[in-house]
């Protein structure tokens, strides 16, 4: 009962705060044009500064595990190619990139911190569980999402051009570049520094919620159902049946499993749908499966934490 409390305090403010958007948009407070320009703000400022702080303020020398970091980076990419596969079964191709993206991209550095810490008392193994999946997980959203734009051409050299781009220039992989240099050189940050870094962070999550919640079309999301409970099914179940079972097998226990779990489990992260209207994608297939993963990933991740510690292994 304690963790299903705790789930639902992670995961309701954020369904709230998407209800919020809906709600602001149907009163006439928000239009489609300032929750575009929103979605753009969150997509060039606060995203990549909140990968900028999760990075930047640890000390990997410390915490190092080669083992956990390379099982990370694997079930990640194993995760991708899997959605990737499954993406192909739709015949509407303009939802490939959403389809494969919302699968696979979870929540993991905000809600991983927040489950380890309430379960052991300090953030243990997520700093290098965001290592092995976070950057991976930005670099392929634009890979993919630039290769299965709804418009694409064939892959010639202008779409590999355009797609190394993309990659260069997109504003959260320069905040995953800056984050790991400044780790890496261990550049001190002053403590204003700190503060503003940690407030314009502070803001991505709300911002970016509210934005979708107000960009959010109901009748469109019907028309998307059966690829929005798809990815949900396997973002909630799919890869933690999966890769769970091998990571017990490989010898993970306690806050390597917490960590590994939130990493397969938790719900699809917003970024997903600023990525996604940010990089020419309609973004309806998004919204709807960050909704849905949302409401039901407090119980998902719950019945998880239950099965790992009734087996002894957190």
């Amino acid at each position: 009962m304690e963790n299903l409390i705790f789930s639902l305090n992670a995961t309701m403010p954020i369904f709230l705060l998407m209800l919020l958007g809906l709600f602001f948009r149907k009163i006439g407070w928000i239009d489609e044009d300032f929750a575009s320009k929103m979605n753009k703000f969150v997509f060039l400022v606060p995203l990549p500064v909140v990968v900028f702080e999760d990075l930047a303020t640890v000390d990997f020398s410390k915490v190092w595990d080669m083992k956990f970091v390379a099982f990370c980076f694997a079930a990640t990419l194993l995760s991708i190619a899997i959605a990737a596969a499954v993406s192909f079964l739709w015949r509407d191709r303009s939802i490939q990139g959403e389809f494969i993206q919302a699968s696979y991209r979870s929540s993991a550095a905000l809600l991983g911190i927040a489950f380890i810490q309430n379960i052991y008392g300090d953030a243990g193994m997520a700093p290098l569980m965001i290592i092995g999946s976070v950057p991976l997980y930005n670099i392929m959203a634009v890979v993919v999402l630039s290769f299965f734009r709804p418009e694409r051409k064939k892959l010639d050299r202008q779409v590999w051009i355009d797609t190394l781009k993309g990659i260069v220039t997109n504003p959260i992989i320069l905040g995953i570049v800056a984050g790991l240099l400044w780790s890496a050189l261990r550049i001190p940050m002053p403590s204003i520094m700190e503060k503003v870094v940690s407030d314009v962070s502070a803001t991505a999550t709300p911002l970016g919620l509210i934005a979708m919640g107000a960009s959010f079309d109901i009748r469109k999301a019907f028309g998307k159902a059966k690829p929005a409970v798809a990815a949900s099914v396997m973002k909630l179940v799919g890869f933690a049946v999966i890769f769970l079972p091998l990571a017990v097998w490989l010898g993970f226990r306690r806050e390597q499993l917490v960590a590994i779990l939130i990493m397969l489990g938790s719900a699809t992260t917003v970024s997903c749908y600023v990525m996604a209207r940010n990089m020419g994608h309609e973004g309806v297939l998004t919204s709807s499966t960050v909704m849905l993963t949302t409401m039901f990933s407090a119980f998902t991740v719950t019945g998880w934490v239950y099965i790992l510690r009734s087996l002894g292994l957190i």
